[in-house]
């Protein structure tokens, strides 16, 4: 029954990756349109909106068998630990979006998925032992990374940087809804998380973009993917599907989201990589899956 699970698990964090991939092409083409806190605060509160029929229809199975006190107590721990995810959402997404106006939507991607080194490296925080395996693909997508994204000056594009930085609010993002939707509703924590990047994000946009609907009407098919595809649908299966994850076992499967964007870009914006980038591609994608094959022992 656990492997059942597992496996229903891996398969809808790989439905997620698959959404996320080919939603960085969305992500890229609405740049030329509006600006990124516009694009992620109408995204996100799409997002939300398609949550509420599926939160209606299992709240009212759930809340007869609740009383008031305890569905209050219940909301009460969801908008705490959703605005908190939320935050972090915001801070990872926006540098994503941000750094799409400077790079690929299939190197952005790539150094995206550099999380999967990252959530390990992050348990040692916790206390978590680093094994070989995680020490080796560390360097190899370190190693990759410069291929991809260091230019022969020894310098890291503006965009680049920032899907780098982004990659660590990733990281945190994925093991704080590990610890979260074991705690609390998978869905209304969806919610309150969305909502919650939403309003930071259409904050900054007043502030620093023109929103204009005609401009808005200009993209309004890779917002609307954005939106329920990429944040309502996607997200949440990732809150789901981690219910019967481990964090590293989830990373690997999401770092699927790189090959999925890497395909998008090659057939929907035409965008093509050097053989230097190709090889830095292949090597973080070995530093990637390095970390989830069975232990390198160097003594018996």
């Amino acid at each position: 029954m656990k492997d059942k699970q597992q496996f229903r698990a891996n398969l809808l964090l790989l439905l997620a990756a698959g959404i996320w991939g080919f939603a960085f092409v969305a992500q890229k083409t609405s740049m030329e349109h509006i600006g990124p806190y516009t694009f992620n605060g109408l995204r996100f509160a799409l997002g939300a909106l398609s949550l509420l029929p599926m939160i209606y229809f299992f709240s009212r199975r759930s809340s007869a068998n609740k009383d008031a006190q305890i569905n209050k107590n219940e909301w009460k721990k969801v908008r705490s630990a959703g605005f908190k995810v939320g935050l972090i959402l915001f801070a990872g997404s926006s540098l994503q979006q941000v750094g799409l106006i400077y790079t690929t939507a299939g190197k952005a991607a790539f150094i995206t998925g550099l999380y999967i080194v990252i959530v390990p490296l992050l348990g040692l925080f916790l206390k978590q032992r680093l094994n070989l395996n995680m020490g080796l693909g560390a360097f190899l997508a370190a190693i990759g990374l410069y291929f991809l994204s260091i230019t022969n000056r020894l310098t890291i594009s503006q965009g680049d940087l920032l899907e780098l930085i982004g990659a660590l609010f990733w990281s945190v993002h994925i093991l704080m809804i590990d610890n979260y939707s074991r705690k609390v509703d998978v869905l209304k924590l969806s919610l309150v998380q969305m909502i919650t990047c939403s309003v930071f994000s259409l904050g900054v946009a007043v502030c620093t973009e023109v929103i204009a609907w005609s401009t808005i009407n200009q993209v309004i098919i890779p917002i609307l993917y954005g939106g329920i595809l990429s944040a309502g649908v996607a997200y949440t299966l990732q809150i789901i599907g981690q219910k019967n994850a481990q964090p590293a076992k989830a990373a690997i499967i999401f770092s699927m989201e790189a090959v999925f964007a890497a395909l998008g870009g090659y057939l929907l914006l035409h965008e093509h990589l050097s053989s230097r980038s190709l090889t830095g591609c292949l090597l973080m994608l070995l530093g990637m899956l390095l970390p989830q094959l069975p232990r390198i022992r160097l003594f018996k």
